[in-house]
C-alpha cells in the first residue's frame, strides 16, 4: 500500500475516532435528560383507547405479549383489536385462546381481507381503524410485551397539562415509546439486541435532544388520537411504505402536533435468527433509515466510533497514540451501552453481553456500508424494491 494511501487512513480513522468519542458523550448527555424528564409525575387522563393489532402467522413470545396487554391497571375503558388478513391464519387460535383466558376484555377478532398495498400490516391497520370504537388508538407490532403500567404512561402523555409541561406547543397527537429486545438462543440474536439497547436506542435518545423532541415514531408503540391521525390523512396513504412507523410520525407532526415519548419502554421479541435472516432484517433496517433520513444515514458514520478506532489501531501500526483513542474510545463506548441499555432501558442481558461489542459494532459498520448501495429488502419472506418510502414487489 502507497505510503500516502496508508496515512490518509489511519488520518481518517483518527478523525472518525475522535468524532465517534463527541457522539459517545452526546448520548450520555441524552440519556441523562431524558432520565431525569421521566421522573415527572403522572398525569390523571385516562381515556379511551382501542388497540390494533395486525396479525400474521405465530411470532416468538406473541402470547405473553398479548396476555400482558389484557393485564392493564387502567382506569379507562380499552379495546383490543386483532386483524387478521384471513380465518385460516394461525394467529387465529391464539387470538380465540386469549379471549377464553379473559373473557371480562373486549376482545375482537375481525378479518381484513382487502390488501389495500404493498404494506400488509398497514392495510390490516386501516381496515381495524374503521371498526375501533374510542378516539384514541393505539398501534404495537403483536410481540411487544408491557408492563401493567402501560397505557396509563402512555394515555397520560396526551393530556393537556402534560403537553403544556413538555412543550408550550404543539399539543401531543402521537405518543411512542423506547423498546428493549428479548434475544433468543442464537448469537445473531443477541447481536440485535444488543443492538437495539446501545446503538439504535441511544440515537433516538440524541435526535429527541437535537432537534427539539422526536419528529417520527417508533413500531414498538404509535398512540395517534383520532384528530391527529385525520389531520395527518389517516392511515389509508400509508399501505405502501415500509417505515410506517417514522412515516405515521412524519406526518403527525408535519400536521402540527407534538409527539411525545412515553417513560415506558416495551419488550419486543428477537427471533433466533440464523445468519442469513439477521443479515436481511438488518439490511432491512439500513435501506429503510437511508430512504427515510439520507442525511441522517450519512451522520451515522460517526457513531461506530469504536470499530474506527480499532481500524486506526491496525492502520498506524500499534502507534501510542492509537492505542490510547482506543482505550477511551472503548471506555465511552462501555459507559454508552451500561447507561443507555441497562439504566434507560432496563436491558438485563446488555451487561453479560458487553464483550460482544466489538463485534456488534464491526458487523453493524459492514452493515452501514452495505445499505448505502441497493434498494433491494428482504421483508416476511418476500423481496421489494424500495424508493422513495414506497414498497414494490422485486420484479426479478
Amino acid at each position: 500500500m502507497p505510503h500516502f494511501l496508508a496515512l490518509a487512513i489511519e488520518r481518517g480513522t483518527t478523525v472518525l475516532t475522535v468524532a465517534g468519542m463527541g457522539y459517545f458523550l452526546a448520548s450520555l448527555l441524552a440519556a441523562r435528560v431524558y432520565i431525569r424528564s421521566r421522573r415527572a409525575p403522572l398525569a390523571d387522563f385516562a381515556p379511551g383507547v382501542s388497540i390494533l393489532k395486525s396479525l400474521k402467522g405465530i411470532d416468538p413470545g406473541m402470547m405473553d405479549a398479548f396476555r400482558s396487554h389484557c393485564r392493564q391497571d387502567y382506569a379507562g375503558d380499552y379495546e383490543l383489536l386483532f386483524g387478521v388478513s384471513s380465518p385460516d391464519d394461525p394467529a387465529v387460535p391464539a387470538v380465540l385462546q386469549l379471549k377464553a383466558e379473559f373473557p371480562v376484555r373486549v376482545i375482537r377478532l375481525i378479518e381484513c381481507p382487502q390488501r389495500l398495498g404493498t404494506n400488509g400490516k398497514v392495510s390490516t391497520l386501516v381496515q381495524l381503524a374503521a371498526q375501533a370504537h374510542h378516539n384514541f388508538l393505539l398501534i404495537n407490532d403483536s410481540d411487544i410485551t408491557v408492563t401493567p403500567n402501560y397505557l396509563a404512561r402512555v394515555m397520560a402523555c396526551f393530556h393537556p397539562a402534560a403537553a403544556k409541561a413538555a412543550q408550550p406547543q404543539p399539543p401531543v397527537g402521537l405518543v411512542t415509546a423506547l423498546y428493549r429486545g428479548r434475544a433468543h438462543l442464537t448469537l445473531a440474536s443477541r447481536l440485535e439486541a444488543l443492538g437495539i439497547a446501545t446503538d439504535f436506542m441511544p440515537g433516538v435518545l440524541i435526535s429527541k435532544m437535537l432537534e427539539g423532541g422526536l419528529h417520527y415514531g417508533l413500531g414498538s408503540t404509535l398512540a395517534v388520537s383520532r384528530e391527529a391521525l385525520e389531520r395527518a390523512g389517516g392511515l389509508l396513504p400509508l399501505v405502501d411504505c415500509l417505515a410506517d412507523d417514522y412515516e405515521l410520525g412524519a406526518r403527525v407532526a408535519r400536521a402540527g402536533y407534538s409527539i411525545a415519548l412515553s417513560p415506558e419502554v416495551v419488550v419486543t421479541s428477537i427471533p433466533a435468527y440464523s445468519w442469513r435472516s439477521f443479515v436481511h432484517h438488518q439490511l432491512r433496517w439500513a435501506r429503510t433509515v437511508r430512504d427515510a433520513r439520507p442525511a441522517g444515514y450519512a451522520g451515522l458514520i460517526i457513531t461506530y466510533g469504536l470499530s474506527w478506532a480499532l481500524l486506526n489501531l491496525i492502520a498506524s501500526g500499534l502507534s501510542p497514540l492509537s492505542l490510547w483513542l482506543l482505550a477511551l474510545s472503548f471506555f465511552l463506548r462501555l459507559a454508552q451501552a451500561m447507561t443507555v441499555g441497562a439504566e434507560v432501558l432496563g436491558d438485563h442481558q446488555v451487561l453479560p453481553n458487553l464483550w460482544l461489542l466489538p463485534l456488534r459494532d464491526s458487523v453493524a459498520l459492514g452493515i452501514w456500508v452495505a445499505g448505502l448501495a441497493g434498494n433491494r429488502i428482504v421483508w416476511r419472506g418476500e423481496q421489494f424494491v424500495l424508493k422513495n418510502g414506497s414498497l414494490h414487489k422485486d420484479p426479478s
